[in-house]
């Protein structure tokens, strides 16, 4: 009896605790109870004990009510409760650079009174909600770093005592709310950057009179004429309007003079100072060559004279094209002749371990141009010279050819080797085809840009070969095999050690930042275009490196079929052990390549020029890969999908998430919060429609704010 007393006192006690608490502590408390983790412990002494919230981690209070909740960079996971609405008097909310998701709930923007909301570096997602026009004293909105999409609300404009809105590194889209520079007079700060707003840029933003810094509207899908009343803008105001479909002159007025050229890049269309591109009607009025304007009734009727000159009649003009074509006809019959009869020089070959000639030696020479040379060749460039791309490259061609190969695999592409020479140094070179002898220049070009190129996620290119028979890429080799056999182990192999999250999470983290490198910081801005498990290589730490960047073009300036010529590379040593695991490398390179097409983005079967919102289809689809352990074709009953509309049916029929990850992540089972972040992450980039992608800088950005745990 004394012990039923004992409990029945003990429960009336926790009565009166729960009791105790007021409405905007219950309130926090729904809020704690939608975050799923605090790895920080940031929210350990919010409990009912209290008899008001003011004392709790984050939260700031006048006059016992809640104004402020501020918890930055504690790691939080989870959604953002509605609950955060009923805080009548709150003023301030900054949750930036934590890991919360969902969508943005419109009870969040009852607080009347809420003047800055900061929600920077999270992964919430959904449309802003029409509800935000009513914060009529908001002054702070920073959504930056997010997966938000949709239009602008139109209701925005109502919150004219904005002062700050940041709002890059998200999918919105749609053109600007008409007004929008008239009704937010006050801004000093804009920020729009790497989304995928539309339509012209509003004349009306040469109002904001009182902006400061950088007006950041680069890297969106804008387009039309830029209005000549940005000019209005203060002249310490700095415009960033690349990379988006603008076009027409460059309006120099106010703001907009003396400005150079890399606030205007990326807009093809765009012309005048200070870019180097001159408008059409600038190059005709400076072009002697360019006709003058002519007006609409010339010339007049029965003349044809201008100042009394008459111009060239029409069978005048036709005599001098065919005379033209039959001088250019003769002089083309003389090269031939030359070329066909007076040098017929012997072509020897001096055959090596690698099948390709090692020339200088014996050769005859011609008194015009042989069979085997082009004239591009002349300049400064030997024709049969190993041409290092690197100062650390100590090897000559005579090392390399005598070197022990092993074949590592073959493609469609051509053939790449194992190659060990005599020092130890292990590199990887790959055969392209015969062929191609007269587009040398263009060849160097492309593959001295691509030997530029240094970062610790990009395979590193050291030096390449030329002759009209072999063209040879000598790349660093990559000791640990590539990402599909990482996923799915060998072909014949059952057994194998699968990847852990947080090695997989390294992989993704090191393939964006390569893909971001390529994107924005190599010297083309360069697409990769063949991005796929098999051309991710694993180096001795299971680093990624991207490799075969740029090979497509090479390939094909070099011509040739070099998968048929595979007979002729042969190794100049017996092959030992690593026979049986080419034979397996092989087999998963042709693998892979049967799969590939499943990494191209839609668009890409339509599009000829390539964009590098196709590479982060492509990522987006190896994500998916590395997440699932599906190969990108799934059997689905008697029917197959690719793993992207597979995943798209998960997500319809709402399967659980325990259907959808590969089993093999069952032991990191605490880190789906993670994998379900990455997740969305995925199923943006393999958005159908390319404008809908993320940038590969806000997919870095993204994946770099989850951990890597420790194994």
């Amino acid at each position: 009896m004394l012990a039923f007393l004992v409990l029945l006192l003990c429960s009336c006690c926790d009565v009166v605790f729960v009791s105790s608490l007021n409405d905007e502590g219950t309130a926090l408390l729904s809020f704690k109870q939608s975050i799923k983790e605090d790895p920080e412990g940031s929210l350990t002494n919010w409990n009912y004990s209290d008899e008001t919230p003011c004392s709790w981690n984050g939260i700031t209070c006048k006059d016992q009510r809640v104004v402020s909740v501020s918890i930055p960079k504690k790691k939080l996971s989870g959604f953002l409760s509605s609950s955060l609405g009923s805080l009548s008097e709150l003023r301030h909310v900054n949750l930036r650079n934590n890991k919360l998701f969902g969508g943005l709930p419109s009870e969040l923007f009852k607080p009347q009174g809420l003047q800055s909301l900061v929600l920077y570096g999270n992964f919430f997602s959904g449309t802003l909600p029409f509800e935000v026009g009513s914060l009529q004293y908001l002054q702070t909105l920073d959504l930056s770093q997010n997966f938000f999409n949709g239009s602008l609300p139109a209701s925005l404009l109502q919150c004219k005592r904005l002062r700050s809105l940041e709002l890059s590194h998200n999918n919105f889209s749609g053109s600007l709310p008409n007004g929008f520079g008239k009704n937010l007079v006050l801004l000093e700060k804009l920020d729009l950057s790497f989304n995928v707003f539309g339509g012209p840029i509003p004349g009306d933003l040469g109002y904001l009179s009182n902006l400061q810094g950088t007006v950041d509207l680069s890297h969106n899908m804008f387009n039309g004429s830029i209005p000549a009343s940005l000019g209005n803008l203060p002249e310490k105001v700095y415009i960033d309007l690349t990379y988006n479909k603008l076009s027409g002159p460059i309006p120099q007025s106010g703001a907009l003079i003396n400005r150079g050229p890399t606030a205007f890049i990326g807009n093809p269309g765009l012309c005048g100072p200070p870019l180097k591109n001159p408008c059409s009607s600038d190059s005709e009025a400076s072009s002697p060559s360019s006709f003058p304007y002519l007006p609409s009734n010339y010339p007049p009727q029965g003349g044809g004279k201008v100042g009394g000159r008459r111009g060239l009649s029409k069978g005048t003009v036709v005599a001098i094209i065919v005379g033209d074509v039959i001088g250019i006809c003769v002089i083309g019959l003389l090269f031939s002749y030359c070329y066909s009869r007076i040098c017929r020089c012997g072509k020897r070959k001096d055959e090596n371990a690698y099948g390709f000639e090692k020339g200088g030696k014996g050769r005859k020479e011609c008194l015009c141009f042989r069979k085997d040379e082009s004239e591009t060749l002349s300049e400064n460039v030997e024709q049969y010279d190993l041409v290092p791309l690197d100062s650390q490259v100590a090897f000559d061609l005579d090392e390399l050819l005598k070197a022990s190969a092993f074949v590592l695999g073959k493609s469609g592409i051509g053939i790449v080797y194992k190659v060990v020479l005599e020092d130890g140094l292990t590199l990887a070179v790959r055969r392209l085809g015969e062929g191609g002898s007269q587009r040398f220049k263009e060849f160097q070009t492309e593959v001295e840009a691509i030997g530029k190129l240094r970062h610790p996620n990009i395979v590193t290119l050291r030096a390449y070969y030329w002759s009209v028979d072999e063209k040879l890429l000598i790349y660093d080799f990559i000791p640990n095999g590539n990402l599909a056999t990482a996923i799915h182990g060998k072909p014949g192999l059952v057994a194998f050690t699968p990847l852990s999250w947080s090695v997989r999470l390294k992989i993704m983290k090191g393939v964006a930042k390569g893909l971001v490198y390529l994107h924005e910081y190599s010297p083309k801005k360069y697409v990769h275009g063949d991005l796929k498990p098999s051309n991710i290589l694993l180096g001795h730490n299971t680093e990624p490196k991207i490799s075969d960047f740029g090979l497509g073009r090479l390939a094909n300036i070099a011509g040739g079929s070099p998968t048929l010529q595979s007979s002729r590379m042969v190794s100049e040593k017996p092959q030992r052990g690593p026979q049986s695991s080419s034979a397996s490398d092989v087999a998963t390179l042709a693998s892979a390549s049967s799969f590939s097409s499943y990494y191209h983005a839609p668009e890409s079967l339509k599009v000829v020029k390539p964009s590098q919102k196709w590479d982060i289809y492509s990522y987006g689809v190896i994500l998916l890969e590395m997440i699932t352990g599906r190969s990108p074709l799934v059997q689905v009953g008697n029917s197959e999908m690719d793993l992207v509309q597979w995943m798209q049916l998960c997500i319809e029929e709402k399967k659980p998430v325990s259907d959808v990850l590969d089993p093999n992540l069952a032991q990191d089972a605490d880190k789906e919060e993670e994998m379900i972040a990455v997740l969305k992450i995925a199923m943006a980039c393999t958005n159908i429609s390319p404008e809908k992608r993320p940038s590969m800088r806000h997919v870095s950005d993204a994946l770099e704010r989850l951990p890597v745990p420790s194994d």
